[in-house]
């Protein structure tokens, strides 16, 4: 009886992890297809890791902040230490204090700014955001010749914002299968070009 109880859990626990993830859909896959997308990525290892800490820092600090953390709805996501804070802040002064906060973790170069004033967004939206999410990174797994991995990709109120180190051509390639996508309302690329 344990086994059939704990493979439900296990699929629930999968599928709650996916939701909330916001960085590569190779994860899915376990520890190797992680350290596969680890080696296609453009970024260094160093880089990575400090992608990871200041989301881990930023998340914190918000937990540790009653108003913020009772009050608004924020993600951050980071990317070769550019950052994106999107979702919902209830007033300006706490907007401007969640940006204020991310802009402090060191080693931040860059601070997109795309929270909105209002109350948190409902969980039917946001799960409409991470079916959104899933759907754009499924179509860039489709492109050919184009390593998927090196996209980050964050949905926020059906407004898609791309993140990664791109050139022009697999930029515009991204931009342009991402708005194909059924339900994209925008397309907002945020990707920093390399030669």
């Amino acid at each position: 009886m344990n086994t059939v109880i704990q493979k439900p859990c296990k699929g629930f626990l999968i599928l709650l992890v996916l939701s909330t993830l916001n960085g590569c859909a190779a994860v899915v896959l376990g520890g190797a297809a992680t350290g596969a997308s680890v080696a296609h990525d453009r970024r260094t290892a160093g880089t990575v890791i400090e992608d990871q800490s200041i989301e881990l820092k930023a998340g914190q600090a918000f937990r540790d902040d009653e108003e913020i953390r009772e009050s608004s709805n924020v993600n951050v996501t980071s990317y070769n230490l550019v950052v994106l804070v999107s979702g919902e802040a209830s007033n300006e002064a706490v907007r401007e204090r969640i940006i204020n906060i991310v802009k402090d973790i060191p080693k931040v170069t860059h601070v997109y700014n795309e929270l909105t004033i209002g109350a948190p967004s409902t969980l039917t939206s946001r799960s409409s955001d991470t079916l959104l999410t899933s759907k754009v990174k499924t179509r860039l797994f489709g492109l050919e010749n184009f390593e998927a991995t090196r996209v980050k990709v964050v949905t926020e109120k059906g407004v898609v914002y791309l993140m990664g180190l791109q050139t022009k051509e697999e930029s515009d390639r991204v931009t342009e299968a991402a708005r194909r996508v059924s339900g994209v309302q925008k397309v907002v690329k945020l990707f920093q070009y390399v030669e």
